[in-house]
């Protein structure tokens, strides 16, 4: 018995593409909706996606390492409000479009911003940061809960 096969091919015996179907126009609908999330056939403009923290508590303070590649002090800000933490800052894209052409773009450029509760009470006055080859750290002193006070329990008379 001799098997055939159900899958089309063209007549070079490489298979269709989606025009030969006539489903051109649904292919390129289908990139424009997807070109619509990334910003464009070449990302131009994409925000930065979030950037990956590390946060390490101990019983004297919380360490925050953040990696930031290709950015410098000068382009992030920190802020502590109500013990959370918020670093905001904008990837400036560094390409010269006057020579040649992209034509393949994975890297994202723009503005970003990411908040984290922090795990305990920290001073925002005693919290310190520093940035070195793209990689920023903080370390948060921990203090105790401002208002916190231990409760006796008593037994009911």
């Amino acid at each position: 018995m001799a098997f055939t096969s159900n899958v089309p091919v063209r007549q070079d015996g490489r298979p269709p593409a989606w025009r030969d179907y006539g489903l051109g126009s649904l292919q390129r609908e289908i990139d424009r909706i997807f070109d619509s999330f990334s910003g464009g056939p070449l990302s131009r403009g994409a925000p930065a996606a979030f950037p990956a923290i590390d946060v390490k508590e101990t019983d004297k303070e919380i360490k925050i390492e953040c990696d930031l590649p290709g950015m410098e002090e000068r382009d992030v800000e920190l802020s502590l409000v109500d013990n959370v933490l918020t670093i905001r800052g904008e990837k400036r894209a560094e390409r010269d479009e006057k020579e040649g052409r992209y034509t393949f773009v994975e890297r994202s450029y723009g503005a970003f911003s990411r908040s984290i509760e922090l795990p305990g009470h920290v001073d925002p006055g005693q919290v310190k940061a520093s940035m070195h080859k793209g990689v920023l750290k903080i370390v948060a002193p921990k203090v105790e809960a401002p208002n916190a006070r231990r409760i006796e329990i008593r037994p009911e008379t």
